[in-house]
């Protein structure tokens, strides 16, 4: 993970397994179609979830795995 989404103090585990069994969070229908074609052909992979960060506030974070799936990230979009 990022400096960033270190900073959030949250437990990442959940929002993994989701991007793991294919549930991209808070994408766009494009970025589902795009997801699900790059699972199929090998592309790189981003989710999209809102995590709570405190005084009942949300920070997006993204989760991106590279193409060859050697490296999964977890990071704001602001550290893009």
């Amino acid at each position: 993970m990022t400096p960033g989404a270190a900073a959030l103090d949250v437990n990442f585990a959940p929002y993994l397994t989701r991007h793991v069994q294919g549930d991209w969070g808070e994408l766009d229908s494009f970025d589902i179609q795009q997801n699900n074609l790059a699972v199929k052909d090998g592309y790189r992979i981003l989710s999209a979830y809102n995590v709570p960060s405190g005084n009942h506030e949300t920070e997006k974070i993204w989760i991106v795995t590279e193409a060859d799936r050697s490296v999964t990230t977890v990071l704001l979009p602001s550290e893009y």
